[in-house]
């Protein structure tokens, strides 16, 4: 066997995906730094299944019909920026192969080759020690071994190919000084071997399949794949709790609604186990679940609970925190308003993962001159910037990056010229910019915000008046004046910037890495406010999220405004999950 033709491309191609999602958890794990968010795994498999759900379902494939495939379905699937670059490196690929009926070696080496190419110029500054090392490095040593014997048995080829790229992931952390300190290699690199051990093991005759799957399932349903034919799923819960509560016997003060976007099709004891959790944390639950979605409401006093545990079975959307200690009809009447949006969203969102789209008719109101879209999580900061002029904010950010298709989608519902994306979190940026290669009716202009700060400053910089090409220098100029903290917790035992992490220690990250680590979140954040300050200072924004107190943060403010007492400080209800604090100098 020295040619591969469509049959065995859809095999090799589907048994790759597969390995991928049965080992994106160990690749989540290879974060450098140690937050819970860890994401390179998920995205990339999100990424391999949005085109495995095309590649799958095809009968009778030619080489065009998968490539077309795989490459407009990776690319449009493609999130964070690890899976932007998985993208790139497909779409290069099968531009090459198009038109051939089988590929021979020279073909397949021709593609490897056009795909490093075309992912190398996807980025503006690539760095060494990355996935794009460890694809060059494939590519390289598959063009020498075609060089030095032109009739080399495909199955010693592939079998060299890998392990020779093994070598090269082995070998990032020579390259990138923070993967040797934190302990670990690439995980864009990891991902990419265990898609081509895949590949590898399916030519040797041992299809990847997924795990807990039985054989003659090639591809775990969910992650924006559909089986054949949907399999009805139970409802489960009736409102464990009265759904008409009196505020005076609220015992859980937040309703807490989100979809899960589920990786695969969660069996009935799995859900019931989410469900027993939900419950210990919260009441008046209603958990609806099928073979792609699964629909949460819980009240509850620590809704970011709710999301960690949710994020163990998917990426998450339309999620929505009420404080029902508000006046009673006016919160009984927005519950039942968002119970009809959230189920509208439920299927809108099945419409959409197959195929499907909503609405009658394109919008025949004149277009205005400038829109705006922001990613942001937590409905706080999904309020400030409504507040500013930001016309959809599209749920993500860490643990949750948009894909390409959701940023398309968002470009579309807003009817204007000029749109202006601002990505705030720099695993998105790469996401962004591929939509607005993409988008062809509408002016796409991409600020690549790396934090909700830099947006808000990037709108606030923004002019009415302004001519698009001024209006994107002022904003881009705007990302400069603002510097960024986080606190988070850390997930495992590692080593960043020169610091010693604990698992569960207080994390302070800054725009310059790791600034303060501990066991006190009050103290890691002032740590890391001091050294965020300059002389110039003049201005600390704080957000805090959802699983931090009003009370609690009221008493961080009045200890920083004591001691910096010349410079202001606002304090804002940002809802974020994960992130106790978001801080901004400026």
């Amino acid at each position: 066997m020295n040619t591969v033709d469509a049959l065995l491309l859809q095999k090799l191609f589907l048994s790759g995906a597969n390995n991928l999602s049965n080992n994106k958890e160990y690749i989540n794990e290879l974060n450098v730094f140690p937050v819970p968010d860890g994401d390179t795994g998920t995205n990339m498999t999100l990424t391999m299944m949005a085109a495995a759900a095309d590649v799958r379902d095809q009968k009778n494939p030619t080489i065009d019909s998968l490539s077309k495939a795989i490459s407009g379905g990776s690319l449009r699937g493609a999130r964070g920026n690890s899976g932007v670059i998985l993208s790139q490196l497909l779409r290069g690929f099968c531009k090459d192969i198009r038109g051939k009926k089988e590929l021979t070696m020279v073909d397949l080496v021709s593609g490897f080759e056009r795909g490093v190419e075309t992912a190398y110029k996807a980025v503006m500054q690539p760095k060494e020690g990355t996935i794009l090392t460890v694809a060059r490095g494939v590519s390289e040593k598959a063009s020498e071994l075609l060089m030095d014997d032109e009739e080399i048995p495909m199955l010693e080829f592939a079998e060299a190919v890998v392990a020779h790229g093994e070598k090269v992931l082995e070998h990032t952390p020579e390259l990138l000084p923070v993967l040797a300190e934190a302990g670990v290699v690439d995980s864009g690199g990891q991902g990419l071997i265990e898609i081509l051990r895949g590949i590898l093991s399916a030519l040797k005759g041992v299809e990847i399949f997924p795990e807990d799957s039985e054989q003659g399932v090639r591809l775990a349903r969910g992650a924006g794949v559909l089986d054949d034919i949907p399999k009805a799923r139970p409802v489960y819960g009736a409102a464990s709790g009265k759904e008409d509560i009196s505020t005076a016997d609220i015992k859980f003060t937040y309703c807490t609604e989100f979809i899960i976007l589920l990786e695969k099709e969660l069996p009935d004891e799995e859900v019931e186990k989410l469900k027993s959790f939900l419950l210990s944390i919260g009441d008046s639950l209603v958990c609806v679940a099928d073979e792609e979605l699964v629909k949460v409401h819980v009240h509850t006093n620590h809704p970011g609970q709710a999301f960690e545990k949710a994020l163990e079975y998917g990426q998450l959307t339309r999620m929505k925190i009420d404080n029902m200690r508000e006046e009673h009809s006016e919160r009984v009447e927005i519950e039942q308003q968002r119970a009809a949006e959230q189920d509208a969203a439920f299927k809108q969102i099945k419409m959409d993962r197959r195929g499907g789209t909503a609405g009658s008719g394109k919008d025949t109101a004149p277009l205005k001159e400038y829109g705006f879209i922001a990613v942001s999580a937590g409905d706080g900061l999904a309020d400030i910037l409504k507040e500013i002029g930001v016309d959809h904010v599209l749920a993500g950010g860490q643990t949750m990056n948009p894909s390409t298709e959701d940023i398309l989608k968002a470009v579309d519902s807003i009817h204007a010229k000029h749109i202006f994306v601002l990505p705030n979190n720099k695993n998105i940026i790469l996401a962004a910019n591929q939509a607005a290669d993409i988008s062809k009716d509408k002016d796409v202009i991409v600020i690549p915000s790396k934090t909700i700060p830099q947006g808000i400053s990037a709108m606030i910089a923004f002019s009415d008046d302004a001519e698009p090409a001024e209006n994107r220098a002022a904003m881009n100029a705007a990302l400069e004046t603002v510097r960024t903290g986080e606190v988070t917790f850390s997930v495992r035992d590692t080593s960043v910037d020169g610091k010693a992490i604990l698992k569960g220690d207080i994390m302070g990250i800054s725009d310059d890495g790791i600034a303060a680590v501990g066991p006190d979140i009050v103290d890691v954040t002032e740590r890391m406010i001091d050294s965020m300050m300059t002389d110039d200072s003049g201005l600390i924004t704080i957000y805090y999220g959802m699983d931090t107190s009003e009370e609690e943060a009221k008493s961080l403010a009045d200890r920083l405004r004591e001691k910096y007492q010349d410079v202001d400080l606002d304090l804002h209800y940002g809802g974020q999950p994960i992130y106790y604090y978001v801080v901004s100098v400026e």
